[in-house]
């Protein structure tokens, strides 16, 4: 049987996960295995069928990507995804490791000569992607840190920093007035 790579994939503690799978073509009767036990299947003309660990706790669509509801730490492991496309079979294998929850992210402010300069951080083993919103202008920034004109600093004006790792969301808000001298 002619394996795939291994995809590594990361879920967070308590979050609804789902494997990433691209199948372009329709797919027929597809298994989910975990550490190599059936924990899902779809059988023709059937709805699908789940096993422990995950009865009551995932759904397997029709082509063929499964979600975990509620990921814990015990759902680490090898998983495997065999499905038949009405030429021949396929696997795709996944190793799905799951961290820890993350806190919400701490916001630092400071300000340097024109200008109020804000730092958003947060202790956690993955690397985090960071967004700032400003409650005063419609798009957001992409980044750590972030850089606002004081003359653009209202009295109401509030940043709110988004911190997103895997399929799971953090943020915390301030309000710009209390970072002035």
């Amino acid at each position: 049987i002619a394996h795939i790579d291994c995809m590594y994939v990361v879920g967070i503690m308590g979050e609804n996960f789902t494997f990433p799978i691209q199948i372009d073509q329709k797919i027929v009767e597809p298994v989910w295995k975990k550490n190599k036990d059936i924990v899902a299947e779809w059988e023709e003309q059937n709805k699908p069928t789940y096993f422990d660990p995950l009865r009551n706790r995932s759904v397997l669509m029709e082509n063929g990507s499964l979600t975990i509801f509620n990921l814990e730490k015990d759902d680490a492991g090898t998983y495997m995804l065999q499905y038949w496309d009405s030429v021949k079979d396929h696997y795709l294998d996944f190793q799905l490791d799951v961290l820890d929850s993350f806190p919400e992210p701490n916001i630092n402010c400071s300000t340097s000569d024109d200008e109020l300069v804000l730092n958003c951080t947060a202790h956690f083993q993955g690397s985090l992607s960071y967004a700032w919103k400003l409650s005063n202008k419609p798009h957001s920034y992409q980044n750590q840190e972030l850089s606002i004109p004081l003359k653009h600093v209202g009295a109401t004006t509030k940043a709110t920093c988004i911190i997103k790792f895997s399929q799971t969301e953090r943020s915390s808000e301030i309000s710009l007035i209390q970072c002035l001298p």
